[in-house]
């Protein structure tokens, strides 16, 4: 495997880890302002040397505040290849629905639709709603958590297209430190058992540390970590990422 191959592989990861959990807490825009918000990206890249390495990621994000209400809608697309193998290649959009019920409660409802051949997932569907609770709001440091309800329908990618319908439990709690204007900081813990089998579930956490480049752009460090007791036959248990890159925001 060569260095350049090394190089465009590492600086992709990212997106192959949010193919499994998806983070809405980073996708959130902290503004008090009302209105639309939102980001997109688009990166393609083919090099050609000792081997071929066709890459593509395509992403967008779009934000819409009430005083009451947040919609959400996030859409990715992540294709990898090289040494003749596909090594990622996973898409999903996700759409959510937040309403303040007063200063601590807000209702949260989602749906999602992901697929990601490499770690054998054909396809998953979810749907949820629960709880969300406003710990903290001060204006530097901000402290959510939330208990939700979630059906999952998922095919694996194997000789028997096995099937799994289960309800699962998926909660979080997620703190934002922002110490001045042009820094944020935002972890992210989510556990995810089965109500009926709770030795079958997933945890993530997710590390994201921004710095503004601009009145558009920052530069990210993220760190992922993804623990799947339970995934498909011959995927790993762990999944980590570590990765930096650019976001522009309008």
């Amino acid at each position: 495997m060569n260095r350049s191959f090394l190089i465009i592989f590492f600086s992709f990861l990212v997106g192959s880890a949010k193919a499994q959990i998806i983070n809405v807490e980073n996708a959130r825009m902290h503004s008090d302002t009302t209105g639309w918000m939102g980001s997109v990206g688009a990166l393609v890249s083919l090099t050609k040397n000792t081997d071929e390495i066709f890459l593509v990621q395509l992403n967008a994000h779009l934000q819409y505040k009430t005083k009451k209400d947040l919609f959400l809608i996030l859409g990715n697309y992540g294709f990898l290849s090289g040494s003749s193998q596909n090594l990622i290649n996973n898409s999903f959009i996700h759409l959510r629905y937040n309403r303040k019920l007063n200063n601590l409660i807000r209702l949260e409802l989602f749906t999602q639709v992901l697929q990601n051949p490499v770690t054998k997932i054909d396809y998953r569907f979810l749907t949820g709603a629960g709880p969300r609770f406003k710990l903290v709001g001060k204006n530097k440091f901000r402290l959510y958590a939330a208990s939700l309800v979630m059906h999952e329908y998922e095919r694996e990618l194997d000789e028997f297209k096995t099937i799994h319908n289960d309800i699962r439990s998926s909660s979080y709690v997620s703190l934002s430190y922002m110490p001045n204007e042009r820094t944020e900081l935002i972890n992210t813990f989510f556990y995810q058992p089965l109500f009926n089998y709770i030795n079958d579930y997933r945890m993530l956490d997710q590390l994201k540390f921004s710095v503004k480049a601009g009145k558009k752009l920052a530069l990210s460090f993220n760190l992922n970590y993804l623990y799947d007791n339970k995934p498909a036959a011959g995927v790993p248990l762990i999944n980590y990422t570590v990765s930096t890159g650019l976001d522009y925001n309008f």
